[in-house]
């Protein structure tokens, strides 16, 4: 019976793809990208545009590969080291801020149109909020909360310490449950999340 041929790691992957496999990075792409485009959507809040700047990141993750070193940092980290350069670069460019609200659609059926416009208060309260604070502070929160990384992924993303991540973590918490106390809507925050 002959041996079960299974997935190949990201490290092959990796690999292969920095010997010019495009299909090995094809595999890596098809890995990271709903990440990656989640991250990306939370940072610009439209979705044309975030698809825009993720195909941007995977490009210029292609054409950067061979400078890419396994033992530095986690290729996912590594992304989401692209993907944030790729945000500022377009704030950089482009002044304009869309906001995050006015692109969610919160749908479900269950909920009456009371409830809907509740939840839909409360998501514009909460992504106005997070676009008044400064830009580290919506990095931070967007990796832990939206992306769903742990501290030690956000510390290799950020290049600092867990220690400086759970701080600048705790203090843009706090500066977010600020701005939405300041706003009437508290109730979002009412404790730090846990770590």
């Amino acid at each position: 019976m002959p041996p079960r041929s299974s997935a190949p790691s990201e490290e092959q992957l990796i690999t292969r793809a920095q010997q010019g496999d495009a299909d090995a990075f094809g595999d890596l792409y098809e890995r990271h990208l709903d990440a990656i485009y989640r991250y990306v959507f939370y940072r610009v809040g439209d979705v044309s545009e975030a698809e825009d700047l993720a195909e941007t990141v995977f490009l210029k993750a292609w054409e950067a590969l061979n400078n890419y070193r396994l033992r530095d940092v986690p290729f996912s980290a590594w992304l989401y080291r692209i993907a944030h350069n790729v945000v500022v670069d377009r704030y950089r460019m482009r002044k304009d801020i869309v906001p995050l609200d006015s692109q969610l659609a919160v749908s479900d059926d269950a909920d009456g149109p009371e409830e809907r416009f509740d939840s839909h208060e409360n998501i514009a309260a909460l992504t106005r909020a997070l676009a008044q604070l400064s830009a580290d502070y919506q990095h931070v929160l967007t990796l832990r909360f939206v992306s769903g990384l742990s501290h030690a992924e956000t510390a290799r993303v950020l290049g600092r310490s867990e220690e400086a991540v759970r701080v600048l973590q705790h203090r843009a918490l706090n500066a977010l449950r600020e701005r939405l106390k300041q706003e009437g809507h508290i109730q979002w925050l009412a404790t730090s999340p846990a770590s």
